[in-house]
């Protein structure tokens, strides 16, 4: 089977190529393309692939101005959360969550099996259904939370949320004015409601871009993260998010 990887980090696709060969040593990556533009000039000149395993956003683009004429079965690589993008199993096409995992690999290669029947104009008419969630995804948002205090409703402005953090068992939220509140929600239903300037840098933190300060290195390439308001503990950053992490960062998306 002959797959192309379309992923313009090269870790993350260094990463995704050495995992599906250890899942499955008879797939034969044939290339990794890193743009919009390298993507289309290769496949103008080479034959097409069996499978693809695509980034949604590249550097200088959508993957879906490659993929929308190839007519070739898509796996989506991505740091969306799964509750966000259930409707891509709805519409057949599988994805794999960022980082990823033998597990989730074989998985989606299993899954591939299922596709490779899928007529070529229902491939298209997927494509057309991640594209417009995708686009849902981008522009849906929230302008406050509503957070209750006793018999009170204060409208806190997602713009003045520096963070969200996880401390005993609690969510806190802290504003860039130095005011701590309690949403009453999980850090994963928060990622929902705050929107693509948030990142969730690890199981405690969930951080505005505005509020980054910078990111330094690390040993075994983690990182550790300043941000513009006091907290009580260090923030690092995995070696596996810390890619995805700096994609953001860059306002590159995931």
């Amino acid at each position: 089977m002959k797959v192309v990887l379309i992923e313009d980090e090269r870790l993350t696709a260094e990463d995704l190529k050495q995992t599906i060969m250890l899942v499955n040593p008879a797939v034969e990556i044939v290339a990794v393309l890193k743009s919009v533009k390298e993507g289309k000039a290769w496949f103008k000149s080479n034959t097409k692939p069996d499978l693809i395993f695509s980034d949604i956003q590249l550097g200088d683009g959508l993957s879906f101005e490659i993929l929308s004429n190839l007519h070739v079965p898509v796996i989506f690589c991505t740091a969306y959360d799964e509750y966000a993008l259930n409707a891509f199993k709805v519409n057949g096409i599988d994805y794999l969550l960022k980082p990823f995992t033998e597990e989730s690999v074989g998985a989606a290669l299993q899954k591939f099996k299922n596709l490779t029947q899928v007529k070529q104009d229902g491939i298209i008419q997927q494509y057309e259904s991640v594209r417009r969630l995708f686009s849902d995804l981008k522009t849906s948002t929230t302008k406050a939370l509503l957070i209750h205090f006793k018999d009170t409703i204060i409208p806190v402005s997602i713009g003045n949320i520096a963070l969200f953090h996880l401390e005993n068992e609690v969510v806190h939220l802290l504003t860039f004015d130095k005011l701590t509140y309690y949403p009453g929600k999980s850090l994963e239903e928060l990622e929902d409601i705050v929107g693509s300037e948030f990142f969730r840098v690890n199981r405690q933190y969930l951080v505005n871009r505005k509020a980054v300060v910078n990111a330094s290195s690390l040993l075994s390439r983690k990182l550790s993260l300043s941000v513009s308001v006091v907290v009580k503990e260090s923030i690092t950053i995995s070696k596996e998010r810390a890619p995805l992490f700096l994609k953001w960062l860059s306002g590159r998306g995931g």
